[in-house]
């Protein structure tokens, strides 16, 4: 039961964190708060869809890898913001 609490709480935080994101891309349109609001849906559905899952072996690389992927559009839109040209 604690444990579904908590992954609930992720989800409505990362939910949260891609909804802000979202609103900053909207006023901004930086593609790195449009990256940043993907990870964060992604990283939701991820534990979303653990918190929901009953046999976790069987579904963990599929699940830890969308927790990759989040990781990586993070990594990239970093990458990204870092080697855009100077204005």
């Amino acid at each position: 039961m604690t444990a579904i609490l908590i992954s609930g709480a992720l989800v409505m935080g990362y939910a949260t964190a891609a909804t802000f994101f979202f609103h900053f891309w909207r006023q901004t349109a930086d593609r790195l708060f449009a990256m940043f609001s993907a990870a964060f849906v992604i990283l939701a559905i991820q534990r979303l869809a653990l918190a929901l899952t009953t046999d976790v072996d069987a579904h963990s690389i599929a699940l830890y890898g969308l927790r990759l992927l989040a990781f990586v559009i993070i990594l990239a839109a970093i990458i990204d913001k870092n080697r855009a040209a100077p204005r």
